[in-house]
């Protein structure tokens, strides 16, 4: 009986072990990697790690208040998610007023009339999701 007690005891004492060294090694890696345990960090968001959108314009150069048309593919957005048309201006992106959802077959595709002259650099976004940008140029 004793022998069994003790077969038992050492089975648990050396699991509690390789525990407390296999938790250690990880928080080693998180000081190495400039973390600290315990810390508080913004959760990983979902849709901005596995969701895309593509655009393309149908005409890089146009006059002032004539359209554009903007198309492209979303790829892990839910078909009815609500897309933005963003410029930048002054180096920060703000929403215009033209919106579109995302269709069946996961494209969009929305028209923008451009009343400021000059080169206007333009995407899509959805929430945390944003296009790669594209220029027009506003004459």
């Amino acid at each position: 009986m004793t022998w069994v007690l003790r077969h038992r005891f050492g089975r648990a004492l050396g699991t509690g072990l390789l525990s407390v060294a296999l938790l250690s090694g990880g928080t080693a890696t998180a000081f190495a990697a400039g973390g600290a345990p315990g810390a508080p960090s913004a959760p990983p968001s979902p849709a901005a790690g596995t969701a895309s959108i593509t655009i393309s314009v149908n005409k890089t150069a146009v006059k002032t208040g004539q359209l554009v048309r903007l198309t492209g593919r979303t790829k892990g957005l839910k078909t009815g998610t609500p897309l933005a048309l963003q410029h930048e201006k002054n180096g920060t992106w703000t929403n215009m007023k033209s919106t579109a959802k995302v269709g069946k077959g996961s494209s969009y595709a929305l028209l923008a009339r451009l009343n400021t002259k000059g080169t206007e650099h333009l995407r899509i976004a959805a929430g945390h999701v944003y296009s790669p940008a594209v220029t027009v140029k506003v004459s």
